[in-house]
C-alpha cells in the first residue's frame, strides 16, 4: 500500500500531550504534521479512541471512531465520541490523508485521563482539616491593607499548617494510579516519601468562593506492594492572608483544607479508592508562618523524621477534623502548574554591616531561596530578599512590600538544607542576617551558609518563541522584557511578584501578544477568561483585577480599559487557537460587560478610569497626564463592540451582529465628534496615545488615516522620538506603527538609552522590565507592563505574524522589516501547526531570508524592495506581485530561501 508523504508528528488533546483531567464531554484534539514535499497539506483524518492501550494498537476504536473526514482542519476537533466515565484513562491515536488522497500511517499512541464532574464522582471524599474556621471569621472579599487596622479581631490568628498522613496496602498487581487533590490554598503531595509531581504552589489561585482548582496526578510509578503512605502537607495561599508582616491584602477564606481521592486500577480490572475522611491523621508541621505576601518561617526542630513513609507511629497525631466544604465549585486544573524552572548561583558576596552578607545573583525574577546551611541546634538564619539595594548597599523592599522574610531554625545536623514552600518574591539580592558564608573569618558561633541557591519560578508552560537581531542593545531589550514575563506568569498574570501579585487585566491582553510569542499560554488564558467570569457582578461590571480578592476603589476597581479585558482576551484565545468554545463560554459575560459600558455611557462617550496608566508627563507617574481619560475609555468601549460583534458572528447570532455593528458605528461618530479636528488631522492633545489608539482600535475613518498618522510620526519626530506613552497607550502605538509601515520610527524610539525607555532602564543596572519608563527605585523594578516592543521583535523584525483574516494561524504573514542599523534578525514561532522559522540577512545590496512554513498553513511572504530589484527563490528568478512598496509570494508549506538583489 502506498503511505502519504505526511506524518503525524505531535498529537494534543486540550492542547497538551497526555492530559490529565480532561472534560467527559467538551474537550479536543490536534496534531502536528511533517512532510518531505513542499505545499502539503491534509485532506481528511481519522481519529479513533479507546478504552485500552491494547485495543487501540489492534484498532479497536471501541470508544469513538470518527471515521475518515474530509477537511484540512487539524487544531480544536471536538470529541464526538460515546459519554465517558470519570477519572479513566482512554488512548487515542489519529492517521491523515494528503492532497493526493493518501493516508498516512497511524500516529504514535497517546492518552488522556477524564477529570471529576460532579460532589458523586469523588466518591464520598471529604473536605478535611487540622481546624477550621468559624463563619463569623470570614473575610470575603478581602480588605486593602489600609483598612485593616478597622477589622478588630480578624485576620490576626495564624493558621497551623497542617501535615495529613494516611497509610494504605496493596495486595494486587497496580495497572495504574491516579491522585484527584485540592489542597486550600496550596498542598504538596507525596506517596511514600516521594514528592509527587513538579508543582510549586499548586493548585492555581482562583476567587475561591467561585471556583476551586483540584489537580490530577499520576503516582502509578510511586506506588508499591505491600503498606504505602500518603502525606500531604497544607499552606495558605490567597486562601488566608493574616496581619503579619508585609501584605497587600487580608482575607480569611478558610482554615488550610484537603480533599482527596486516590484511584488504584489493577491489573485485573478491579479498582479501588483511598479517600480523605476523619480516618486521616493530622498534626502541625515545621512550617510556623507562611504568606503569599510576608514569606514563610520553617523550625526544623519540629521535623518528624519519616512522617510521610510507611510504618510511622502516628499514635499521638489527632485525627483530621471534618471542616465545611468551601463553597466553590471544583474545576480541573488543566493549566501547566507554577514550578521551580531556573536557579541562579551567586556572582557576588557583600558585607555592607558587620556580619550582615548581601549575595547578589545577577538577575532579577521570581521565586525563592534554597539554603544549605550547618551549625547548632536552635540557631537562626534569616533571609531578606530584595530587588535593589539601598544607599547603604542593604536589601531594599520600600516598593516591593515590607517586611518581608524568610526565617529557618536549625535542627542541629551536619548540612541542612531547605527552601520555602508557600511563598514566593520578586528578587534579585538575598540579605542574610544571623549566618556567615563557609569560610568567613567572622564569628565562630554562627551558622555557616555552605551554599544559597536562587531558584526560579513561574508558569511552566513551553517556550513558544525565540528572537535575536543584530542589534546587541534590542538583544538586551528583549531578555530585559522576557523575564518580566517568566517572573510575571503564575497561576494569573501578575503586576509583579512581590508587592501586589495581582492579576491587573489591562496587561493580560496588552501584553498578550508578546506573551504569546514566548510561551503557549492556552491554559493559563482559558483559565483567566474562568477568573474573569467569576469575578463579573449581575450588573455586568468586570472589576480591575480577578480574581478580585479585594475590592478597591475608584479607577482601580472600575476603569474600561483593565474590564475590557472580558471581552478581549476570549477573542485573543479564538484568534490565536481558534478555540471557538471560549468564544461560546464567555459571550454572555461579553454582552454584559458591553451592556455595562454603554449603560456608564453619555451619549456613547465614557469618562471614567484610570486612563493612559503612566505615561510619561511632567508629574509623578501614575493616572493619566497626557491623554485625557474619556479618549481611551470610548476608544477601548469601540473596540470592545467591535470585537464582539465579530464573536456574535462566529456564533452565527446575526440579529446581533446587526446590533453591534450598528453600536460600533454610532461610538465611532461620537468619538470623532468629541476628539477630531478634521482641519489639522489632529485627535484631542495630538500626544502618542491620543493619536496612536484610533489608529489601532479602526476609529479613523479612511480619508484621514494617512493624515493622522503622519502627525503622528511628525510628532514623534518633532521631540526627537521621546517615548511618552503609558500602560495603555503604548501597546497601540506600536501597533499603529508597525501596521502603518513605521517600523523606523519604532526602531529610532527604542534604540537610545539617553532618555527613558528601555535602554534607559538597563543602562541604570535594570535585568527585568520596570514599572516605570524612568526605572524609579520607589516602583516595582519587575513590572510586567510596557513590554510591548517584544511583539514588533517576532511581528515587525522577524517578520512572523498571521494576517488579519486568519486563525489559528493558518495564513501566516511573513513580512520583515530590516530598518535602521539592523543588518539581520532570526526568530521562531511555535504555532498551532507547528514551528515557523524566519531567518534574514542584509549584506550590501542583497537582502536574504530563509523561511520555514508548517505543514497544513500556507504563508504571503512581504519582501522589501527597491527600485528594479528582482527576486530569486532558491536561486531561480521569481516574479512576485507587487504591494506597497514589497513584493508578495504566496507560499505553501516548507523551507525557502528568497533573495533581493
Amino acid at each position: 500500500m502506498s503511505y502519504a508523504q505526511l506524518q503525524v508528528e505531535t498529537t494534543r488533546c486540550e492542547n497538551n500531550q497526555n492530559p490529565l483531567g480532561v472534560s467527559t464531554a467538551n474537550f479536543h484534539f490536534g496534531w502536528e504534521l511533517s512532510a518531505k514535499d513542499r505545499s502539503e497539506t491534509q485532506s481528511a483524518y481519522q481519529i479513533g479512541v479507546s478504552s485500552s492501550k491494547a485495543k487501540l494498537i489492534a484498532n479497536e476504536f471501541d470508544v469513538w471512531n470518527s471515521g475518515k473526514i474530509p477537511g484540512n482542519n487539524s487544531i480544536m476537533i471536538p470529541y464526538r465520541g460515546n459519554k465517558l466515565k470519570p477519572a479513566t484513562v482512554y488512548f487515542w491515536k489519529v492517521k491523515v490523508w494528503d492532497k493526493k488522497g493518501l493516508p498516512s500511517i497511524w500516529s504514535e499512541v497517546d492518552s488522556f485521563c477524564t477529570g471529576l464532574e460532579n460532589t458523586k464522582d469523588w466518591q464520598n471524599a471529604k473536605w478535611i482539616g487540622y481546624e477550621d474556621l468559624a463563619d463569623s471569621m470570614r473575610v470575603v472579599p478581602g480588605v486593602h491593607a489600609p483598612y485593616a487596622n478597622q477589622m478588630k479581631g480578624k485576620c490576626l490568628q495564624r493558621p497551623v499548617s497542617p501535615l495529613f498522613r494516611k497509610d494504605f496496602k496493596i495486595s494486587k498487581k497496580v495497572a495504574s494510579a491516579f491522585a484527584f487533590i485540592s489542597g486550600l490554598g496550596h498542598y504538596e503531595l507525596s506517596i511514600n516519601g516521594e514528592k509527587v509531581g513538579k508543582a510549586f504552589l499548586a493548585p492555581g489561585w482562583t476567587y475561591y468562593d467561585k471556583t476551586c482548582l483540584y489537580n490530577v496526578l499520576d503516582i502509578t510509578s510511586l506506588v508499591k506492594q505491600g503498606t504505602n503512605s500518603v502525606g500531604v502537607m497544607l499552606g495558605n495561599g490567597f486562601y488566608n492572608i493574616n496581619r503579619e508582616r508585609y501584605f497587600k491584602l487580608v482575607d480569611a477564606f478558610g482554615m488550610p483544607k484537603l480533599l482527596s481521592r486516590i484511584k488504584i486500577n489493577y491489573e485485573d480490572g478491579t479498582t479501588e479508592d483511598l479517600i480523605s475522611n476523619s480516618s486521616w491523621k493530622t498534626a502541625s508541621s515545621p512550617i510556623t508562618f507562611n504568606s503569599i505576601y510576608a514569606g514563610e518561617d520553617y523550625d526544623a526542630r519540629m521535623e518528624l523524621p519519616g512522617w510521610n513513609k510507611p510504618g510511622f507511629d502516628d499514635k499521638n497525631w489527632k485525627n483530621a477534623e471534618l471542616v465545611k466544604a468551601p463553597l466553590c465549585k471544583l474545576t480541573s486544573d488543566l493549566d501547566h502548574p507554577v514550578a521551580i524552572m531556573d536557579s541562579f548561583s551567586v556572582i557576588k558576596i557583600n558585607e555592607p554591616k558587620s556580619m550582615v552578607f548581601v549575595y547578589d545573583f545577577g538577575q532579577n525574577a521570581s521565586g525563592i531561596p534554597e539554603i544549605k546551611i550547618k551549625g547548632h541546634r536552635g540557631q537562626t538564619v534569616k533571609l531578606i530578599p530584595s530587588e535593589i539595594l539601598n544607599k547603604d548597599n542593604m536589601a531594599n523592599q520600600v516598593a516591593t512590600g515590607e517586611p518581608y522574610y524568610l526565617s529557618y531554625t536549625l535542627k542541629g545536623d551536619s548540612i541542612e538544607t531547605w527552601h520555602p514552600r508557600f511563598t514566593y518574591y520578586g528578587l534579585r539580592y538575598i540579605q542574610v542576617d544571623g549566618a556567615k558564608p563557609a569560610g568567613h573569618a567572622g564569628s565562630s558561633s554562627l551558622p555557616e551558609v555552605v551554599s544559597l541557591k536562587f531558584l526560579h519560578t513561574r508558569n511552566s508552560s513551553p517556550a513558544n518563541g525565540t528572537f535575536t537581531c543584530s542589534n546587541e542593545l534590542f538583544n538586551r531589550i528583549y531578555t530585559l522584557i522576557n523575564w518580566a514575563i517568566k517572573s510575571n506568569l503564575q497561576s494569573v498574570v501578575t503586576d509583579c511578584p512581590h508587592r501586589e501579585k495581582l492579576s491587573w487585566l489591562e496587561q493580560n491582553y496588552l501584553m498578550g501578544a508578546s506573551i504569546h510569542y514566548n510561551f503557549d499560554n492556552y491554559g493559563l488564558y482559558r483559565k483567566l477568561v474562568n477568573d474573569l467570569i467569576d469575578a463579573q457582578t449581575p450588573e455586568g461590571f468586570i472589576p480591575d483585577i480577578a480574581p478580585e480578592f479585594v475590592k478597591f476603589q475608584d479607577g482601580f476597581l472600575d476603569s474600561p480599559e483593565w474590564g475590557s479585558a472580558g471581552v478581549i482576551m476570549p477573542w485573543l484565545l479564538y484568534s490565536w487557537y481558534h478555540d471557538e468554545n471560549v468564544v461560546q463560554k464567555a459571550y454572555p459575560m461579553m454582552k454584559k460587560y458591553v451592556q455595562y459600558l454603554q449603560n456608564k455611557s453619555d451619549h456613547q462617550i465614557l469618562s471614567y478610569g484610570l486612563g493612559d496608566w503612566f505615561d510619561y508627563g511632567p508629574g509623578r507617574p501614575g493616572e493619566a497626564q497626557l491623554t485625557p481619560k474619556a479618549l481611551t475609555a470610548t476608544a477601548i468601549y469601540y473596540y470592545d463592540v467591535v470585537l464582539l460583534g465579530k464573536m456574535a458572528a462566529i456564533l452565527n447570532q446575526k440579529a446581533e451582529v446587526v446590533k453591534y455593528d450598528l453600536q460600533a458605528k454610532e461610538i465611532k461618530a461620537a468619538f470623532n465628534t468629541k476628539f477630531f479636528d478634521k482641519n489639522n488631522a489632529v485627535y484631542s492633545t495630538g500626544s502618542q496615545t491620543a493619536m496612536a489608539m484610533p489608529l489601532s482600535a479602526g476609529l479613523v475613518n479612511t480619508p484621514y488615516r494617512s493624515a493622522v498618522l503622519k502627525n503622528l510620526c511628525d510628532s514623534i519626530i518633532s521631540h526627537n522620538y521621546k517615548l511618552t506613552a503609558g500602560d495603555i497607550g503604548f501597546h497601540f502605538l506600536v501597533d499603529a506603527l508597525d501596521k502603518g509601515g513605521k517600523s523606523e520610527v519604532i526602531y529610532k524610539m527604542n534604540n537610545r538609552d539617553d532618555v527613558p525607555g528601555y535602554g534607559y532602564q538597563l543602562k541604570k543596572g535594570a535585568t527585568a522590565l520596570t514599572e516605570s519608563w524612568p526605572a524609579l527605585q520607589e516602583v516595582s523594578n519587575n513590572h510586567l507592563m510596557l513590554g510591548h516592543v517584544m511583539e514588533w521583535f517576532y511581528s515587525g523584525l522577524a517578520g512572523i505574524d498571521q494576517e488579519s483574516n486568519s486563525v489559528g494561524f493558518k495564513t501566516l504573514r511573513i513580512r520583515p522589516q530590516p530598518v535602521g542599523d539592523i543588518n539581520s534578525a532570526s526568530g521562531s514561532f511555535h504555532s498551532p501547526y507547528g514551528w515557523v522559522k524566519t531567518s534574514w540577512k542584509k549584506d550590501g545590496g542583497k537582502f536574504t531570508l530563509s523561511v520555514t512554513i508548517p505543514v497544513n498553513v500556507t504563508a504571503n511572504i512581504y519582501l522589501p524592495v527597491v527600485g528594479s530589484s528582482k527576486v530569486y527563490e532558491n536561486e531561480k528568478l521569481i516574479k512576485p506581485d507587487h504591494i506597497n512598496g514589497a513584493v508578495m509570494i504566496k507560499c505553501g508549506s516548507g523551507n525557502y530561501k528568497f533573495e533581493v538583489k
